[in-house]
């Protein structure tokens, strides 16, 4: 114990599957994001979900790129959020958000989603709603600008955040935050979760070098991954992998220990196959496996 925290020092594990496991049994990842631009982050994140086990993945995204999305990841089912003639969200896309998430296990928002109101409004609704909640990228930009969020929040939630989207989270600058990540981020986990007028669990996960994982009481120092993984969609594969163990059984603050684990460990096979410079996302998205049999 040092000040109070608790340094977590094993890996979490995944329960072995059962002969008679079906894939009802492995929980139901809804991937949330997607815009005009952006539409391989929200497929990055759902093939990664599925990499990860969950047993059933479905993509909820602005109509307008349902179906281009779909075919990047064609294990997966998706659903349309309806638009304006303008091909924005319409008015309707929160209320759709609280109807694709009866069936899920735990929703995984934020990858593509861009930044504006009715991208607001859909961070809203999930952070209303009751299922675990794994939220990242414009997921976050969006929230940073939702009004006393945390009082707000009803469902567990992992935040994500890389440097950027926590100074926004936090107002405070990105050298702040590089000199001082474990303190920074266990002081904001606390409040956060201290605002919560339910007792849902809030977990942070600070990216980059160092990776820290908290729930404010206990952390964990990432030491997997390398600087290749600062490439376009890593962030995106690290939230379905999250959003999939989670879907499978594991606590919020096991799942993102796990995950960044994993992520990084897939990281850095990449970069031995391919080196730090030329490695991409779906570089680790054909490692998970291999990061899982690593850990088993």
């Amino acid at each position: 114990m040092t000040d109070g925290i608790e340094q977590i020092e094993h890996l979490p594990v995944l329960e072995p599957r059962r002969s008679n496991g079906h894939k009802g049994k492995y929980g139901h990842v809804l991937v949330v994001g997607g815009s005009r631009g952006m539409i391989g982050a929200p497929a990055l994140a759902a093939n990664a979900a599925l990499r990860g086990g969950a047993g059933l993945v479905t993509m909820a995204l602005p109509e307008i790129i349902q179906l281009f999305a779909a075919t990047l990841c064609p294990c997966a089912t998706s659903v349309p959020f309806s638009c304006g003639s303008d091909g924005q969200l319409s008015d309707q896309a929160g209320r759709e958000l609280a109807d694709a998430a009866k069936a899920a296990t735990v929703l995984a928002v934020g990858p593509g989603m861009a930044v504006g109101r009715r991208q607001q409004d859909l961070v809203h609704a999930a952070i209303e709603q009751e299922k675990p909640l794994v939220l990242d990228a414009d997921g976050l930009n969006n929230l940073a600008r939702i009004n006393d969020w945390p009082k707000r929040r009803r469902c567990a939630i992992v935040l994500t955040p890389h440097p950027g989207e926590f100074s926004r989270l936090t107002r405070k600058s990105i050298p702040e935050i590089q000199s001082n990540r474990q303190p920074l981020a266990v002081a904001a986990c606390r409040e956060w979760a201290s605002a919560c007028e339910v007792a849902a669990p809030l977990v942070l996960l600070l990216k980059g070098e160092g990776t820290v994982i908290t729930d404010g009481r206990r952390v964990r120092i990432n030491a997997t991954g390398n600087p290749g993984m600062a490439t376009g969609g890593a962030g995106d594969v690290l939230t379905g992998l999250v959003a999939a163990l989670i879907a499978q059984g594991l606590t919020l603050l096991d799942a993102a220990v796990l995950g960044a684990h994993l992520h990084g460990l897939a990281g850095d096979l990449a970069a031995a196959d391919f080196t730090q410079a030329a490695m991409i996302a779906t570089d680790l998205l054909e490692r998970i496996p291999r990061a899982f049999q690593e850990v088993s």
